[in-house]
């Protein structure tokens, strides 16, 4: 191990406040506007597989959730879904881009008590404008020393992000509730990684191999406190 960190990074989206379940509220009103034309479980099946071939083309958030419900509709109408229900599928767009922002909790006192240890960087996938939205109305936004918002989050990513914002990834911990995005890249990398996971998560975000719980530099916390407890096992650099 390093003998010590000197940059913690964070993920925004179910690991600082309440992300997914909001997603999961527009499916089941997008079900609910589909339900004379497929079943729930084969359109939450056509919509993950939209979402998923989409990606490279929308990104992450909830613009391009909508540009896949409409697609999917679409599909599954056959081409021959009403103009209104469109309508109503962007209205579930729009909602989406204005839910309230619900911190976790213990996430204000966790980060309180860190910020003035280490250098906080968010670093957060998702649409630009929405991000930024959260972010402001959470709060927590003079906490961070800085903000990421990226298109993906690989190993690259992460070694790039720590060595503009901290002494380079082995001096850093990532702090997150997707095993596919924040910890298992974070490690790639060379950092330490603390899994905050939420009762909640994204089907894409699920499929992967778990790492070794054993994994000298990865800690699996209950809760976002946990990772007071890691820091001060790993030590300040």
């Amino acid at each position: 191990m390093a003998s010590g960190i000197t940059t913690i990074g964070f993920d925004a989206d179910d690991t600082l406040w309440q992300n997914e379940r909001f997603f999961r509220l527009t499916e089941d009103r997008f079900q609910a506007l589909l339900a004379d034309h497929a079943d729930p479980d084969h359109l939450a099946e056509r919509l993950l597989a939209t979402e998923r071939r989409n990606l490279k083309l929308y990104g992450f958030g909830a613009k391009g959730f909508t540009l896949s419900m409409i697609e999917t509709a679409l599909e599954v109408s056959d081409q021959r879904l009403p103009v209104a229900v469109i309508d109503e599928i962007l209205a579930l767009g729009r909602a989406m881009l204005s839910f309230p922002i619900e911190t976790l909790p213990h996430v204000r006192e966790t980060l309180d008590a860190l910020a003035g240890r280490f250098r906080l960087v968010l670093i957060t996938k998702g649409d630009l404008f929405d991000q930024e939205r959260k972010l402001a109305q959470s709060g927590l936004g003079e906490l961070f020393s800085g903000v990421e918002i990226v298109s993906d989050k690989t190993a690259a990513t992460y070694a790039h992000v720590f060595a503009i914002h901290g002494d380079g990834a082995d001096r850093s911990l990532m702090v997150g509730n997707s095993l596919r995005s924040d910890i298992l890249p974070a490690l790639e990398a060379g950092a330490f990684a603390v899994h905050v996971p939420h009762e909640l998560t994204w089907a894409y975000e699920r499929a992967v191999e778990a790492p070794d719980p054993d994994h000298p530099r990865l800690r699996t916390c209950d809760d976002i406190r946990g990772v007071l407890g890691f820091v001060d096992e790993i030590g300040a650099a």
